[in-house]
Formats: structure tokens, C-alpha cells, sequence
């Protein structure tokens, strides 16, 4: 089978630059569009009338859930065959760069991995259920972000507040969250304790607020888990964030091709540590540490409720001398293999 025609795009939030390359990697023409409806048209239409009849032809789209996420949606509605544009190499940039530059790497780097047998393209994540899922939890790491600082912002300005600050000791977060936002206004009041507590009001009604929008993300994700993935919430250690995060990433059935490519994905696969006499194995930190985490918690979880399996694996790798870190690493190692083979024979492709 001959080498197919591709079409590299550099996605901007403005502009879309895109190069077509022939079987024999030529530069064949070049073309700037705008990043609307009638430009992912335009550049459609350019790329059909340079195509010989007969020739196969796919796209390599620079940032497809990023600025190419429209142009991505267009062109597979459209029939085509969509991959991830590969990252240009460091190195590359000491020469030179440019958006036509940028295109022509992710047409030519597109067209070397189709060529090597053993690589495989980066296939874009599913939209739809996937999608809303990727979206909540974005959402929700935000909102946790902005009620960390605010719950901060509110101990600060807590430490000033005298006879308050007394009252309040000793308590939870929350209630002193509920304490404060019910306290009423006191006219006799010096300013500054006038102005102390109005920011303490507004504080605690944010975090109320963040808490409220929180808990019904973490609801709508585990109603949408149940229906990308039954029974998926009631493996061990597994939550609507984790099981989210974890349907996220493999996104859909053929995107994920191996369970050691999805442990690669989670930087779960253990790196060579070896020195001298001593043979080992380290945790990799590199892959996305989204899914990393999610597994970090899930085994933690399994760990802290007794899950048997691990607290005899525990046990048994404890007695044969391995450190915590290490048994942790191989406990990720089988949580991702399990929970891999799960999503491959339960998740519904929306």
C-alpha cells in the first residue's frame, strides 16, 4: 500500500496554517485560513482540489481538544481521518520557526509514523459523553483550586479577628465557614473590624458556594461514569473523579491499543534504575499526571481500606525486601492493567 498524502495544520486561535505533502514527503502548496466555519471549509475544499483522484489523504491537526478542536470535529464529520500533529523536538526549534514551518513538521512527522510499522499515530480523544466528562472535571479542578486559596484567604484574615478568632478555635473548616457567614453586621464596631468581617462574609460565601458547585460536578460525573461505564464506580478504590479521569484518557475502544500503553500514557510504566550490583526499577515521572494521580488514588484508597489482593501483595513484596516506593509503583502497574481490561470489556462508546 503506498504512502498516503497528508495535510499538516498549525492551529492558532485566529488562523489555521496548513501544508499538503505528497507520497514522497514533497511540499506540495501552502495555505492560511481563519480559525471560523467558513475557513475549516476553505481549507477542506483546497486540500480536495490538490488531491489526484485516488489518492488516500488524512490530517494532522496540531491541538485537536485545544485551537484545532473545530477544525477536528469539521473534518471527521466529513469522512477524514484525523491524528494528533506530533510536537516538534526541541532541537528543531534552533532552526527557525514559523507557522508554515510548523505545519510542514506535522505533515512530514505524520507521514513517518504511518510509514514505521512499530509506531503508531495519536489518535484524538472522543467528544460527546467523553467530552462533558473531560469539561466537569476541568471545571471542578478549578473550583477546588479557587476554594483552596479562598480557605486560605479566610484563615489570614481569620488570625486578626480577636475574640472571633477565639470562638472559632478548635472547629472545622465548615463550621467555621457557617459560623461566620451568619455573624450580623455590629455599627458600634471599629473600621477595621467592620471591614474584617465583611471580607470574612464574603470569603465563607464563596467556599459555600465552591462546595455547592463541587458536589454537583462530582454527581453529574458519576452519573455520566454509570453510563460510559457500568459498574466501573464499584471497583475498588474507584470514585467519580478517578473513574472520569480514567474514561478520559482512554477515551474510546481502538485509541488505546495495549494496557501497557495506557500505563505508558500515566507514566505508570516502571523506568530502568539499575546501577552496579543492583537490578531495579523506578517510578516514571513523566506521562500525563492527570491519570497518574487518579491511580496514586485508587491505590491509596485500596491500601487504606484493606482491599485484600493489595494488602497481601503489600505483604508478600514487603517480606521480600522491596521499598514503599517501589511497591507502589508495581501496584499502580496492576491497577492500570485491571482497570484497562475493564473499560475495554464494559465502556460504551457514545
Amino acid at each position: 500500500m503506498s504512502t498516503a498524502w497528508v495535510v499538516g495544520v498549525d492551529t492558532h486561535t485566529d488562523t489555521h496554517t496548513a501544508t499538503l505533502v505528497d507520497e514522497v514527503s514533497a511540499v506540495l502548496a501552502q495555505t492560511e485560513v481563519p480559525a471560523t466555519p467558513a475557513g475549516y471549509a476553505q481549507v477542506q475544499a483546497w486540500a480536495q482540489r490538490q488531491i489526484p483522484a485516488g489518492q488516500r489523504m488524512f490530517w494532522a491537526v496540531e491541538g485537536t481538544r485545544s485551537h484545532g478542536h473545530g477544525l477536528t470535529r469539521h473534518l471527521q464529520a466529513a469522512g477524514y481521518r484525523v491524528v494528533e500533529a506530533v510536537k516538534p523536538e526541541p532541537a528543531r526549534r534552533r532552526r527557525g520557526k514559523s507557522d508554515p514551518m510548523d505545519a510542514t513538521h506535522a505533515a512530514l512527522a505524520a507521514q513517518a509514523v504511518e510509514r514505521d510499522p512499530a509506531a503508531r499515530h495519536a489518535e484524538p480523544r472522543a467528544d460527546g459523553r467523553r467530552e462533558a466528562l473531560r469539561m466537569l472535571l476541568v471545571t471542578r479542578r478549578h473550583d477546588s483550586d479557587v476554594r483552596t486559596a479562598t480557605v486560605n484567604l479566610f484563615k489570614s484574615l481569620l488570625l486578626g479577628a480577636g475574640q472571633l478568632r477565639e470562638t472559632l478555635r478548635g472547629l472545622t473548616t465548615t463550621r467555621q465557614v457557617r459560623a461566620v457567614a451568619g455573624l450580623p453586621d455590629d455599627p458600634a464596631a471599629d473600621l477595621e473590624t467592620r471591614v474584617r468581617l465583611q471580607a470574612l462574609r464574603r470569603a465563607a460565601a464563596t467556599i459555600a458556594e465552591l462546595d455547592r458547585a463541587i458536589a454537583a460536578a462530582e454527581k453529574q460525573l458519576a452519573g455520566l461514569v454509570k453510563q460510559a461505564c457500568p459498574g466501573l464506580l464499584d471497583q475498588p478504590g474507584v470514585g467519580p473523579v478517578t473513574a472520569a479521569t480514567l474514561l478520559t484518557v482512554w477515551s474510546h475502544h481502538g485509541r488505546i491499543h495495549s494496557e501497557a500503553a495506557f500505563a505508558a500514557i500515566g507514566g505508570i510504566s516502571p523506568l530502568p534504575a539499575s546501577s552496579g550490583r543492583v537490578v531495579r526499577h523506578r517510578l516514571n515521572r513523566g506521562g500525563d499526571r492527570a491519570l497518574n494521580t487518579a491511580l496514586h488514588t485508587i491505590v491509596t484508597a485500596r491500601r487504606r481500606m484493606k482491599h485484600p489482593p493489595t494488602s497481601d501483595y503489600i505483604t508478600r513484596r514487603t517480606t521480600e525486601g522491596l521499598s514503599n516506593k517501589e511497591i507502589l509503583r508495581c501496584l499502580k502497574r496492576y491497577a492500570i492493567r485491571q482497570l484497562y481490561r475493564f473499560l475495554e470489556a464494559n465502556a460504551v462508546d457514545a
